[in-house]
């Protein structure tokens, strides 16, 4: 039996996801926590501290582009999706919402909160946002609707490669924050807390937020990715 502090995630293809049942509260969720996520992103952005690697390069493409920093993550999420075609994986319904809702949900974000004008200021943000995005995280990967565009491209490049998840992360993640820096994009404290915070905020809150399905075998956790 698990435990209160175990998540139990099952790995479903796209149809098993729809029919594992309790939809439509996992439909709630999904889109509550990828707002938050979108939300969480724009605390980041005008903390003015840092950014986490998917950010940085981001950031760093908005710099040459003049699109919102949304348009940016959209079509970031989209080009992704294409990388999965090569590597033989199919998005689920959560993983197309991921591609679209949180970059509309950090364009409003940053339509509504100003730039921090103090270091106190800037900090709350900061962590107000490390704590929001945890928790976001754990909402949509708990629904159990498919990965987010930039976490299956991982997890596909681990299962094609045989290379590890924690290897294939930290590559990826860090070219990704490398092209981003070089374009520009915001390096700086909050991008090393991430870094170091994110897993165990998602670890904290994971077991709350995954939704039981029906007739589920115990599945091992998958690794996480912003």
């Amino acid at each position: 039996m698990k435990t209160r502090g175990q998540a139990e995630l099952a790995d479903l293809n796209p149809i098993e996801q729809l029919r594992a049942g309790r939809l439509p509260r996992r439909l709630v969720q999904l889109l509550v926590g990828l707002w938050l996520y979108g939300f969480a992103m724009g605390l980041f952005v005008r903390s003015g501290l840092g950014l986490d690697p998917w950010d940085v390069f981001h950031a760093g493409v908005q710099n040459h582009l003049g699109l919102s920093f949304g348009t940016i993550v959209i079509a970031v999420g989209f080009a992704a999706l294409l990388l999965w075609i090569p590597l033989r994986q199919w998005p689920g319904l959560g993983t197309i919402a991921n591609a679209i809702v949180i970059g509309l949900a950090v364009d409003w974000t940053l339509a509504l909160v100003p730039r921090a004008s103090s270091p106190v200021g800037a900090w709350a943000l900061l962590i107000g946002g490390l704590v929001i995005n945890g928790l976001a995280g754990a909402l949509y990967i708990g629904a159990q609707l498919g990965p987010g565009p930039r976490d299956g491209l991982m997890t596909g490049l681990a299962r094609r490669t045989g290379r590890s998840i924690r290897l294939v992360r930290t590559a990826l993640e860090l070219t990704v924050l490398a092209i981003g820096w070089a374009l520009g994009g915001t390096v700086g404290v909050g991008t090393v807390l991430y870094a170091v915070a994110i897993g165990p905020l998602v670890q904290l809150f994971l077991p709350w937020c995954t939704i039981r399905l029906a007739a589920q075998p115990a599945q091992p956790e998958p690794a996480f990715a912003g």
